[in-house]
């Protein structure tokens, strides 16, 4: 099991309903690999730096999460196929990275 964090761009014309049904699926596909979701920071609304499939603002999803590189490979596969996933990036976290943010993490609580 490894820390990854991705960010996944949602199009702003879709629904929250589809969004967050699309988020879910990901996670789920993650989850059915035995991967763990961490925090999930939804940071709403941002305008790009340029135009992106002729969209001129996005719906940023941040999610902190611990798996197999497969389980990954799964979740990845269906931000691909989901139509309302702008672009998403997966990004492997450096284990002291990761026992940072747990060890911050569980002092703020």
């Amino acid at each position: 099991m490894r820390p990854y964090e991705t960010m996944i761009i949602f199009d702003t014309a879709a629904d929250d309903v589809s969004v967050n049904a699309a988020l879910d699926r990901g996670l789920e596909a993650l989850r059915a690999k035995g991967g763990v979701v961490g925090s999930v920071n939804r940071w709403g609304r941002r305008t790009f730096a340029y135009e992106l499939k002729h969209k001129r603002e996005g719906y940023y999803v941040v999610v902190e999460l611990t798996a197999t590189p497969d389980a990954v490979a799964d979740m990845e596969r269906v931000f691909v196929l989901a139509d309302e996933v702008l672009r998403h990036k997966v990004v492997r976290l450096p284990d002291k990275v990761a026992g940072r943010r747990a060890a911050t993490a569980s002092a703020e609580s």
